[in-house]
């Protein structure tokens, strides 16, 4: 049997415990097998072999991902799926090659499950037009998934007819035994909630932003975004995932703002002016994301979002690096 199907073998059952014993062999494996990164590597100076630990691992700048092909064990396989970076015009795209497409969206749904409980119980709709529109989305994909497997009766996308949408949260709470979760791009749920709020469909549903005014509205910081969703969707703390193009994991936070990671994806912190300062204690800076899932592009991602993390071990996004693009699937700037 390869690494790889040894590796993906063990993924789902990778705790707290084991998992960076596994995040040192899985860097081991792509310092050998994905060229763009072995090439930064040597640039680097840096010896695969002299890595004992995992803040002495070096992180792959997410620019790479528009600038290179970053696939491991390229050679023995040809992408069946490509995920694209939201963007302008002006903006080039990341590209996250998927090797296997059910690889990422059985990923995605055991940590979705973990966090919020089987799919089945769940109506899942969604406000994603930018995504929709610009094609290529990771979240699309996701959610597509979800609401395949959920076995709802309602569509799950609802592009800019908010008046559709409306109607069928109004059906789906009518359905017995089963939670309603809207998921939506923030400026998409702030244009639905000034166009209904009061409305009582609006109630008792689960919110779930996932970040981004996409230059459709001015950036606003985390409190300020949820009190304004708050004033149409009830007092319930409003939800959010932390997730981006060049991740195969998510993390979600519950209504406080705090994201909470599942074993598959873990972070540290460096110093904001030195990439290189990274730490697995550090309590702010500049984050790093170990993604296990991310076994055919690189798992080792250096982000330009600012964070803080919590003895917990669950993290909250505090805003971007100067001169970054606004990106990912949660910036709140």
């Amino acid at each position: 049997m390869s690494f790889r199907d040894k590796y993906l073998q063990a993924l789902p059952h990778l705790t707290a415990a084991t998992a960076p014993a596994a995040a040192l062999e899985l860097f081991r494996y792509q310092a050998a097998h994905c060229a763009p990164y072995a090439a930064y590597l040597a640039a680097l100076g840096r010896d695969p072999a002299a890595v004992q630990q995992l803040a002495d691992i070096p992180f792959l700048p997410l620019e790479f991902f528009k600038t290179h092909t970053v696939r491991t064990a390229a050679a023995d396989w040809e992408p069946q799926e490509t995920f694209l970076s939201s963007g302008t015009t002006q903006q080039s795209r990341s590209h996250h090659y998927i090797r296997e497409p059910q690889v990422y969206r059985q990923h995605a749904q055991r940590i979705f499950e973990h966090c919020y409980g089987p799919l089945a119980g769940w109506t899942i709709l969604a406000l994603l037009p930018s995504y929709l529109e610009q094609g290529g989305s990771s979240l699309v994909a996701m959610v597509e998934h979800f609401a395949q497997v959920s076995g709802q009766r309602q569509p799950a996308f609802f592009l800019h007819d908010h008046a559709a949408l409306l109607a069928a949260l109004a059906a789906a709470k009518q359905e017995p035994g089963r939670k309603v979760l809207l998921i939506g791009v923030s400026y998409a749920l702030l244009d639905f909630a000034a166009a209904y709020a009061g409305r009582p469909e609006l109630l008792d549903l689960t919110v779930l932003e996932t970040g981004g005014m996409k230059g459709r509205r001015r950036e606003m910081i985390r409190e300020e975004l949820h009190a304004e969703l708050q004033r149409a969707f009830g007092p319930v703390g409003i939800h959010s995932e932390y997730g981006m193009t060049e991740m195969l994991g998510q993390a979600y936070s519950f209504g406080d703002g705090r994201f909470h990671t599942p074993s598959q994806l873990q972070i540290l912190l460096r110093d904001p002016s030195d990439p290189f300062s990274v730490s697995t204690t550090r309590a702010s800076g500049a984050l790093n994301v170990i993604d296990l899932a991310n076994i055919d592009s690189c798992a080792f991602l250096e982000t330009k979002d600012l964070a803080r993390r919590h003895p917990d071990g669950s993290f909250e996004v505090l805003g971007r690096l100067d001169n970054s693009d606004v990106r990912g699937c949660n910036q709140m700037v």
